[in-house]
């Protein structure tokens, strides 16, 4: 089941990046020792009573702003542009979102802006047409005294229902919003098992994917079933491969950080977010004519981040000048990009002529197999013996650190659980020699590796 997505909108200060803030709390900081893994905070996990979900903030539209070549003409509540912008991303925000917040402003108290942001969401749940629409709630923020929680009730002018008071800032009201929230989430319901191996095809736009994606489905030995996917961007495709049901995952591009309008492209994104998290496999593609790129990478951390197993799929390929080196030199400089990555697995093709495009599925089973592996806890204690001898841990104020038993607790991905005398005398780098010397003994191609330190009681 994919995670329930919660969705703030409303005009520009009004708090909701602040509340955005308040709702993830410091689950998702980045871990600045890992290149790549930074990302623009689009969309976030969060947690309210054991229960998993994401929110994203969709940015404020402004009705004060400037017209184009209108100095000091500020565009009025009515206007086409405005009345555009706002109903767009209120569209997007209820036809994703399993929760809507409409935040709004006490100090301001209800202005044109969310009256009109609250008709069209009005319009919107109006039009069902048998489709369930999400629950929108209205968040009265900035309530950060018993003067500004009793102002409250001129928002009941907005006609969404009652208004939940928060402060955003101080985290008053917010446990008792999260409560309506995770109540407000859909029932999961009767669900048919869907036992398939997903694999995502990503990569930024015009790299190639749609056309991977047909020559993939194409293949004579798959029987093709299209089955249209929750959204209008990322869409399933199912077929059977050698005997083995599996379901491609078609995605839009992701374009680099500070690139990503708001609107229809930034839940795009989101999109590509959701299928990345519900994929086994993700096959990043590149583009063999322009090399790798900083997009590239970035696409590598979202990937990473939410520990899926990879392949680097390099298209385009035919479009290439080569000799003897060639396909050396851009694997050396692919695996010098991606060195957060090395354990990743790399193919060359054309999606548009065919080379090798047979490799693919076989290589992304080949990895989603290994995700799978688990290693007996002897072979794992050998193992971090032998490290322990050939490299003494790392050690703080005369402590050495100490391993005294490790076990793997999980795969998908492969989790390793080692008990030591205290976590905090561990170091980056000495995690990392631990995964290599792991890899040694199974590489678990593809796949990222977890270490979790535990003191041992």
């Amino acid at each position: 089941m994919p995670k329930p997505l919660v969705a703030l909108v409303g005009r520009p200060n009004v708090g909701k990046s602040t509340l955005f803030n308040r709702l993830i709390g410091e689950r998702l900081a980045v871990v600045d020792e890992v290149p790549g893994t930074t990302r623009d905070r689009i969309i976030a996990e969060a947690e309210w009573a054991g229960i998993v979900f994401d929110v994203v903030d969709t940015g404020g539209i402004d009705p004060t702003q400037m017209g184009p070549g209108k100095t000091g003409a500020p565009l009025s509540v009515g206007s086409a542009d405005f009345i555009s912008q706002i109903r767009e991303q209120a569209e997007m925000a209820v036809q994703e979102a399993d929760v809507v917040l409409l935040v709004t402003d006490v100090r301001s108290g209800v202005t044109p802006a969310d009256i009109e942001v609250a008709q069209i969401l009005r319009r919107l749940q109006s039009m069902r047409d048998g489709e369930p629409w999400p629950p929108v709630l209205l968040v009265v923020n900035k309530c950060d005294d018993v003067q500004h929680e009793a102002n409250i009730y001129q928002f009941y002018e907005l006609g969404m229902g009652e208004p939940y008071p928060v402060s955003a800032m101080h985290g008053n009201g917010t446990g008792d919003l999260l409560d309506v929230v995770i109540a407000a989430f859909p029932g999961e319901g009767v669900q048919e098992e869907d036992d398939s191996v997903k694999i995502a095809i990503l990569g930024k736009p015009n790299v190639g994917k749609s056309t991977l994606l047909n020559r993939l489905a194409g293949q004579e030995r798959a029987i093709v079933s299209p089955i249209p996917g929750t959204t209008r961007d990322a869409i399933d495709t199912r077929l059977t491969f050698t005997d083995l049901p599996i379901t491609l995952i078609d995605t839009a591009g992701i374009r680099r950080r500070g690139k990503i309008e708001p609107g229809v492209e930034k839940y795009s994104v989101i999109r590509t977010m959701q299928a990345i998290e519900r994929a086994d496999v993700a096959l990043l593609l590149v583009d063999a004519t322009s090399g790798i790129t900083a997009q590239d990478e970035h696409i590598a951390g979202y990937i990473l981040e939410a520990w899926k197993s990879c392949v680097v799929v390099v298209n385009k390929w035919d479009a290439i000048e080569k000799d003897t080196h060639t396909m050396q030199e851009y694997t050396a400089r692919i695996r010098q990009a991606l060195n957060f990555m090395d354990y990743v697995p790399l193919v060359f093709i054309s999606a548009k002529t065919g080379q090798r495009v047979d490799q693919v599925l076989p290589l992304a089973l080949k990895v989603q197999e290994e995700r799978l592996m688990r290693l007996p806890t002897p072979q794992i204690n050998q193992i971090l013996q032998q490290a322990q001898d050939q490299h003494a841990a790392p050690s703080s104020s005369g402590r050495q650190l100490k391993m005294y038993y490790g076990t793997q607790v999980r795969t998908d991905p492969p989790t390793f659980l080692v008990y030591v005398n205290d976590p905090k005398l561990s170091h980056f780098t000495y995690l990392r020699y631990l995964e290599n010397r792991i890899r040694e003994q199974y590489p678990f191609t593809g796949t990222p590796i977890r270490i979790v330190l535990k003191k041992r009681q």
